[in-house]
């Protein structure tokens, strides 16, 4: 059973659940079996996922820099500029929290970086403990990584003045400052295990080109579905806008730093855009995707034309909400909803439509209701 099942039964308040079924109900075609599948994972991984862990990799490293200088000297100034590498950390892990497969499947590593809300109880129990393994505990998953961090450097004070003073004490070790280190190395490390296994492993990865259930295509093309409707519909969005359960504002993504979440859905948004149509990390190039392996299959543009039309509505219709998802989904609810709908219509064409194209079988089976 994969993962995903223990992930979404510990968010409660996603209301979702997940498991994984044996039988594989959809058949491979003629097409689907002379199509250069190589080809399309060579892009896959060298144009686009090991870039973007690369990527993200030097972003936590340029976010420690900060943290190391503000470990030195913790002044506003300093915190500052902590802030700052932490949205530009934020931004950069839209581009691989798609990937959760593999090494970041089995090491927990979507869990571990960015469930939210993040639990601050738990991360106050945390910093009284003079030892904490985050890898002990899976009650641990929603006391760490990105969201707790976001809490960490935005939530514990109204300002950044009182937020400096939080970490100011020296009360033997201060407590806020050793759960933070301990936070960024825990990210650096998991990061660094997944980005190490990416750059060694990425040509069996590969050549594992078949058209079966555990054949990497197949795997890899579930897992950015599953993202694109559990990852990003649902948690950026669905959740918060009381999709399937009551309005629950205190969810979005960025919470403590109030005005990222828009901006962190579009990246997601257009870092999923792009990977449909291969485009290579940071840059235009284009190479073998999923839109040219639909074409190909479907000897023709028209499926990937409309997934294409309406991911662009999508990106339309997040790009016309306000920055804060927090302030949006208290007075502007509606436009969430809409919002909803558009990246649903994504959903059900790469869910639906593509994956039986293709001859994949869905390998999730999900109880809210699409």
């Amino acid at each position: 059973m994969k993962t995903k099942l223990i992930y979404l039964l510990l968010i409660s308040v996603s209301v979702l659940s997940c498991s994984k079924p044996d039988n594989d109900s959809s058949t491979s075609n003629t097409a689907s079996t002379t199509y250069d599948r190589t080809a399309l994972l060579a892009n896959m991984t060298n144009n686009i996922i090991v870039p973007a862990f690369n990527n993200f990799e030097n972003q936590l490293s340029a976010f420690n820099e900060t943290l190391s200088q503000f470990n030195l000297n913790r002044n506003t100034e300093n915190l500052n500029a902590m802030q700052h590498r932490f949205v530009e950390t934020y931004m950069a892990w839209q581009h691989v929290e798609m990937f959760n497969i593999n090494k970041a499947e089995e090491i927990f590593y979507a869990q571990k970086m960015n469930i939210y809300p993040t639990n601050i109880a738990r991360i106050e129990a945390n910093m009284t403990l003079e030892n904490v393994n985050l890898n002990a505990n899976a009650n641990d998953w929603a006391a760490q990584g990105l969201p707790a961090i976001d809490y960490m450097l935005f939530g514990l004070g109204e300002n950044n003045e009182a937020i400096t003073k939080k970490y100011e004490t020296d009360a033997g070790v201060n407590p806020y400052l050793r759960y933070l280190n301990l936070l960024v190395e825990q990210m650096n490390t998991i990061t660094a295990e997944v980005a190490s296994y990416w750059n060694t492993n990425k040509d069996a990865f590969i050549t594992a080109a078949g058209n079966s259930s555990t054949s990497s295509l197949n795997l890899l093309a579930n897992d950015y579905v599953y993202y694109f409707e559990k990852g990003l519909r649902a948690h950026k969005i669905g959740i918060p806008a009381g999709v399937f359960s009551r309005v629950l504002p205190q969810n979005v993504e960025g919470l403590y730093k109030k005005n990222i979440s828009k901006a962190l859905a579009l990246e997601a948004l257009k870092a999923s855009k792009n990977f449909f149509l291969g485009i290579h990390f940071n840059g235009t190039t284009q190479g073998e995707s999923l839109k040219n392996y639909l074409d190909f299959v479907t000897e023709s543009t028209d499926l990937s034309t409309e997934i294409i039309a309406k991911f662009d509505l999508a990106i339309e219709k997040v790009n016309a909400l306000e920055n804060n998802f927090h302030h949006m989904v208290n007075d502007h609810n509606q436009q969430m909803l809409e919002s909803y709908d558009a990246i649903q219509a994504v959903v059900i064409h790469l869910k639906t439509d593509m994956l039986s194209a293709l001859g994949i079988s869905v390998d999730y089976v999900d109880a809210d209701g699409d």
